[in-house]
Order: C-alpha cells, then structure tokens, then sequence
C-alpha cells in the first residue's frame, strides 16, 4: 500500500502541472492552431524578446514568461504569459501598460479587451495577447473576449485588485496604480501605491513591521528642512519641499502614508488625516 501511494504521487504532481498550463493553448481559440513551439523567458534573456521594453517587467518583479503563437492562415495571435513575484505586482504591469482612455474590465483583477489585444492579471500572472492581422481592420474583439474568458478561468490566483488600492479617497482621483520602487522620488519608500488627484498624490507604503515603518519615517523626516510635528496616525511630520511642495507623511501601525504636491504643509496634513482615516 506505501509503493503504490508513493508511485501516485508523481502522477498527481503531473496531472497538476498539466492543469496549470492547459491556459496556454491555441485550442482555446477556435480556428487558430499552434505555430511552433511554446518559448520560455527568464530575466536573463527577456531582452531578446522584449528589447527595450524588457526592464518594465523586470522592475515590478518578472519570474518568468511563457510565448505562444497561433496561426489562422495569414494571420498570428501570440500568447505571453508572464509570472510575477506576487499578484500586486502583476496588477501593478497591467496597471501600468493598460490604456488610460479605456475602462478597466472585470476580468481577474482587471483587464481590457481591444480590436486586435487583449491583456489581464490575475493572481500572479500578467496575460498579453496580440493579433498580427493580414488585414488591420478587421476587428478580432469578440474572438479574443471568448479567448480571455476561457483562460481566466484557468489561470488560479486573486481576483481582486490590491486592497490598499480601496483606501484612497475616491473623490477627484484620477488615476492609481503600483510604483515599484522609490515611491514619490523618495528612495526610502521601496514600492508602495500611489493615487493622483485633480491636485496633489497621495502614497501608501506597507512596511513589515511598525517598528520597521517608525524607522523609515524618521529617516525619512530626517531629509526635509524644517519638518514639524502632524497630528495624523501613530506619528508624522509636514513640510514645503522642493518638487514635492506642501506634503505630509505618516505612520499608521506598519503602514506609511501621506500627500504631497498640494499649495501648503497644512493642506497636505488635511488630506493626509483622511487618508489615515481608511487604512485598517
């Protein structure tokens, strides 16, 4: 009975691995059958693929990649899947590639449905998906919508974008998203979120420990002549700073936030204290 739990066990791990890639597959797409080959990609050779574009995947955390190409006579749809670090870091490249003018659809935690692409995250995978058309004008949108619903139902992963995203204040923002690293310029401030609004940003920074998050705010604070005491969160400080203007950063338990680019220090406060006031 052990022999033969033992020898099941690697047919399981293989049927599992199976299931994992069955999103990668020109079957998914009526019509359009495998071209060559699937390609791997790592962050030492991405640059033969992506060139110039490679260092915006690698910045937010790239793991690996995996390419397919399809072919329906003269036409080529490829297929990149690319796994991240995390699933905030695959909705950060998504966030960071999708198309501002367009809405965001509720495809994993978020994707867009074009023309002639498509692309999604959904847990810690970040999808990409190109028609190279004889003719571009014909419009592929119904097709790659169908395409795009059977693979996020196989991809596994987190549907949901990043919660801190939820505790800006939602009135005049225009626009939030993933900052990799140096969040607002500020080298202490390693990745975080940033919200912009009408007038001013506002950052939010997970720290792993709140001891860790005093740390950085006092180095923080230790940066900007004239700094003084804020009444928000834990602890905080407020300044006029060069290029940040009126800003204001806090401490809330592990978490570090604030506002910059607004008129005065004081203005900064104000709107921080809201902020402060979301986080959990």
């Amino acid at each position: 009975m052990r022999i033969a739990h033992l020898t099941l066990v690697p047919i399981l791990l293989t049927a599992g691995m199976a299931r994992a890639q069955d999103y990668l597959s020109c079957q998914l797409a009526p019509g359009w059958t495998q071209a060559e080959a699937v390609h791997s990609y790592t962050e030492d050779n991405l640059y033969d693929y992506k060139d110039g574009g490679a260092e915006g995947y690698l910045i937010y955390g790239f793991a690996g990649m995996k390419s397919l190409n399809c072919k329906s006579g003269d036409n080529t749809l490829t297929i990149d899947v690319s796994e991240m670090n995390d699933a905030d870091a695959a909705y950060g490249l998504f966030a960071t590639n999708r198309d501002p003018r367009l809405p965001v659809a509720k495809i994993g935690m978020g994707g867009q449905v074009q023309a002639q692409s498509a692309a999604f995250a959904k847990g810690k995978y970040y999808v990409e998906i190109v028609v190279n058309s004889a003719d571009p004008n014909i419009v592929h949108t119904a097709e790659l919508q169908a395409l795009v619903d059977k693979m996020v139902q196989r991809i596994e992963g987190r549907e949901t974008p990043p919660e801190a995203l939820a505790w800006f204040p939602q009135e005049n923002l225009t626009s939030s998203g993933l900052v990799p690293e140096s969040v607002l310029g500020l080298k202490q401030l390693k990745r975080g979120y940033v919200a912009k609004y009408k007038q001013g940003q506002a950052f939010i920074v997970l720290e792993n420990s709140a001891e860790s998050a005093a740390a950085v705010l006092k180095e923080l604070r230790a940066r900007f002549d004239g700094a003084s005491d804020a009444k928000v969160g834990d602890e905080a400080f407020q300044a006029k700073a060069q290029y940040l203007d009126g800003i204001c950063i806090f401490r809330k338990g592990k978490t570090i936030g604030g506002y910059a680019n607004l008129p005065t220090a004081q203005e900064a406060a104000t709107q921080a204290l809201k902020l402060a006031a979301r986080i959990p």
